[in-house]
């Protein structure tokens, strides 16, 4: 597979605030990575530099072989959702549409290729019977997928979410990974989250990341790399029993 990210000695500050250090990143076609962490611990930052929103105070980014700037139309993104206004006048296809808007600019007008679109993006994330709805009576699930639908319809290569399942239950966190899952059979795929619990079981490759990267692309979740992490001791338990959360993966040759 074709290396599409890669952050080599990446540094960001923020005044004399480090924020990421020493960050070394190789992400490959169609990986689906899980990036956990602690709360405050540079992840949604790490988002940014790839996206070319937030330039490194040193280091190199490189995007499907071309500056974050350049690549961006062909990176989704799909924030993580703190506040939202419920008496937004627009229904949820008007939120689908406004992923297209980089293609029309601001005074474009939506065509069939637009409507055609959106309709797909809608019917893989099996919201197209909601279309016409207002987005203020989604639910928190729903929201998400009607924010992922609205990322998909830029067609991108590259897709980044950031703690798509903060506010939603435990079904609809598994049904969303279910998802994922299969979009990642076309799309590379970089979710970050601090639910290690969920996550590990879902994604081919984790990364914890607190400040510094201290672990990436194994297919084992080593308890030293979570705990420097979290700077904490960490226990997975399930069913009331300490357990190795990971799926069972091929041993490389």
């Amino acid at each position: 597979m074709s290396e599409v990210i890669r952050l080599e000695n990446v540094w960001v500050k923020y005044g004399d605030i480090v924020v990421l250090e020493d960050i070394n990143l190789s992400i490959y076609e169609y990986d689906f990575l899980g990036i956990i962490g602690p709360n405050g611990g540079g992840k949604t930052t790490l988002l940014k530099v790839i996206l070319g929103l937030i330039k490194p105070t040193r280091g190199k980014v490189t995007v499907l072989g071309d500056t974050p700037e350049e690549s961006r139309r062909y990176v989704g993104y799909v924030p993580q959702v703190t506040l939202f206004d419920r008496e937004f006048p627009a229904t949820v296809l008007d939120v689908v549409l406004m992923g297209r808007l980089g293609r029309k600019g601001i005074l474009g007008r939506y065509g069939k290729e637009d409507l055609k679109v959106a309709y797909e993006a809608l019917e893989s994330v099996e919201m197209l019977e909601l279309k016409d709805r207002r987005v203020g009576e989604l639910s928190g699930g729903q929201l998400q997928r009607v924010l992922l639908a609205r990322a998909l319809v830029t067609d991108p290569k590259i897709l980044l979410l950031d703690e798509p399942t903060a506010s939603v239950d435990e079904p609809t966190k598994t049904n969303l990974y279910e998802l994922l899952k299969k979009i990642n059979n076309k799309v590379t795929i970089v979710l970050v989250s601090h639910d290690m619990g969920v996550i590990s079981s879902y994604v081919e490759k984790i990364a914890c990341l607190n400040r510094r990267l201290f672990y990436h692309g194994s297919p084992e979740m080593e308890g030293r790399a979570v705990e420097e992490t979290y700077q904490c001791p960490i226990y997975l338990i399930a069913h009331g029993f300490p357990h190795r959360v990971l799926k069972k993966h091929k041993r490389s040759k």
